[in-house]
């Protein structure tokens, strides 16, 4: 029985600079970390060997400090064997990452920078395909299927790319074979690229990120711990929690008569916020004072979360001529109420232009009432 975890994307240095700045720095750390925790799984599964199917980095030009740390962090765990595979993110055009990785690879490191095969064990082969480029244009898996190795050898590949446009970039020129594992004889397949965990056939997967960096996949990060009981046996895949942080969408569909404090509590996470990236995306139909009520109450509650935001586009907020009059029943800004309202349901507008007035009048409904209740 060989057993291996199998990760990747780690991504170690992503700046995530679409977010606020207090969340940034608990975000790489997270990323880091990942590697110890990568470790316990390791331990914990019985594994002697982990497998990081590229993009370890997540540019080829990484701090010094990046890469000393976190080769410090594998080092930290003698026990474990870790492979290093470059990815499109810190392909061998690195050439300045990938000789200073040379230059300090502690015992237990090995980098898989060539495609040639590299003895795990004496009876368990690696075949890897480091990306040359970012956009290689060709299946670098290919030859696996020509490398020979003695009978009775587990043949293990390690490959990043996409599989039949599968791809976390969305690019389809770096296409990897899906039978891959079929017509190179391998008894697994370890991929990356792809942030979320997909099964591509009994021998093939990409294991996600153990760290998960957006909301894309809405769940939490995992490695693979791969167990197998010998050459041709299929592999037995259990997959083991990593992740710190939850990136996590909730849909919230309002009928128009909900009590807002209910109708959010009945969606967000109850514990845990700390740790929660959230998304909320409202659709269905609102009055205008209960769209107001929810966006107070989430202002309220957003704090509780590492990030909140919310996403009210496909809400529909209706306001009647009692809801203007909150505003003003005359006067200048009972007009501006109303040519909002007019330009909210023009169907003749773009849907931009109309979402821009509804939200401004929303605003303005705001804004009059917090005057009115000073």
């Amino acid at each position: 029985m060989f057993r291996l975890l199998h990760s990747s994307d780690l991504h170690i240095g992503k700046r995530f600079g679409h977010l606020p700045d207090d969340i940034r720095g608990r975000l790489r750390e997270a990323r880091h970390g990942a590697l110890a925790r990568l470790a316990d799984a390791a331990r914990q599964g019985g594994v002697s060997a982990v497998l990081l199917a590229g993009d370890t980095f997540d540019t080829e030009t990484p701090t010094p400090a990046m890469l000393h740390q976190a080769l410090a962090a594998m080092a930290d765990h003698p026990d474990l064997v870790w492979i290093i595979l470059p990815g499109n993110h810190d392909s061998l055009l690195a050439d300045e990452l990938w000789a200073a990785a040379r230059g300090a690879l502690p015992p237990n490191v090995r980098l898989a920078a060539t495609p040639e095969p590299i003895a795990l064990t004496p009876n368990v082969v690696l075949l890897p395909a480091p990306c040359t480029t970012r956009r290689p244009g060709r299946d670098l898996t290919e030859w696996m299927g020509t490398a020979a190795t003695p009978e009775g050898m587990l043949r293990i590949g390690l490959a990043h790319g996409p599989v039949q446009d599968f791809s976390e970039d969305g690019a389809g020129t770096d296409i990897i074979a899906p039978d891959r594992p079929e017509r190179a004889g391998l008894d697994y397949l370890a991929l990356g690229d792809w942030h979320g965990q997909v099964r591509i056939g009994p021998r093939a997967w990409y294991s996600g990120t153990p760290e998960p960096d957006r909301f894309k996949h809405d769940r939490a990060g995992h490695a693979l711990l791969v167990s197998i009981a010998g050459p041709g046996a299929q592999p037995e895949v259990t997959p083991v929690e990593t992740g710190r942080f939850l990136w996590t969408t909730r849909e919230l569909a309002l009928l128009g008569d909900e009590v807002m404090a209910d109708a959010l509590g009945s969606v967000l996470p109850a514990s845990g916020r700390r740790d929660i990236l959230l998304r909320l995306m409202v659709g269905g139909r609102a009055r205008i004072a209960a769209r107001t009520e929810l966006s107070a109450i989430f202002d309220t509650l957003a704090p509780h979360f590492a990030h909140a935001e919310m996403e009210a586009s496909g809400l529909v907020t209706l306001c009647e001529t009692t809801d203007l009059d909150l505003i003003d029943r005359a006067g200048a800004l009972r007009q501006a109420a109303e040519d909002l309202r007019t330009a909210g349901e023009d169907g003749a507008a773009p849907a931009a232009d109309r979402d821009i007035a509804r939200e401004a009048l929303v605003r303005l409904f705001t804004y009059c009432q917090a005057i009115e209740t000073a």
